[in-house]
């Protein structure tokens, strides 16, 4: 199980597409790079999520613009410890840490659109 996370168009509801492809990494993910501003994230992390973030864990986010959710994802990095580890799965604060610095790039890059997922 997993978050299909994307910045969509707020009158559209199209995911937003960037000018050059990302290889941001998730649970899922297009080889070569994808232009689509999505992301997936395993549900492994959300324990992480509800801690740091609170309320409905990274779903809190949805309905926010990219720029909104922004002061939120570097609040909830800072919280998290940087113990990422090389399976990707496995449930480390540092794995969640990098899952939510991957969003914030994409909110970076699409502060206009608008977080939609699951």
């Amino acid at each position: 199980m997993s978050y299909d996370i994307r910045l969509i168009d707020p009158i559209t509801k199209e995911t937003l597409e960037l000018e050059e492809p990302h290889n941001l990494r998730g649970g899922t993910y297009a080889m070569g790079g994808t232009p689509e501003a999505w992301l997936n994230i395993t549900y492994n992390y959300s324990k992480h999520f509800f801690r740091v973030i609170g309320g409905e864990g990274i779903r809190t986010i949805y309905g926010m613009t990219g720029k909104d959710s922004i002061p939120i994802l570097v609040g909830a990095i800072h919280r998290l410890k940087d113990d990422a580890s090389n399976d990707y799965w496995e449930p480390t604060e540092g794995n969640a840490r990098q899952a939510l610095i991957n969003l914030h790039a994409l909110a970076v890059m699409c502060p206009n659109g608008v977080w939609d997922g699951d």
